[in-house]
């Protein structure tokens, strides 16, 4: 194998490992939102925001919730 294609394999893995590691964290909750809103909904039962917040710390706002709306 020349030293171009083993080059081209190490980078294209390490694209692949990163993109792997990103599908959980970021790509899945965006295409399962309402799952995840569910989640936070049963986490959040029963909980004073403003009691629990640190002073000047902005209340939790729903992360899913598309900007401007």
């Amino acid at each position: 194998m020349s030293k171009n294609k083993k080059i081209a394999l190490v980078f294209g893995g390490f694209i692949t490992a990163v993109a792997a590691a990103f599908y959980p964290i970021f790509f899945y909750p965006l295409t399962h939102r309402d799952e995840y809103r569910q989640v936070q909904k049963t986490n959040r039962t029963g909980i004073n925001q403003a009691d629990i917040q640190p002073a000047g710390v902005k209340i939790w706002s729903d992360p899913f919730k598309p900007a401007g709306k």
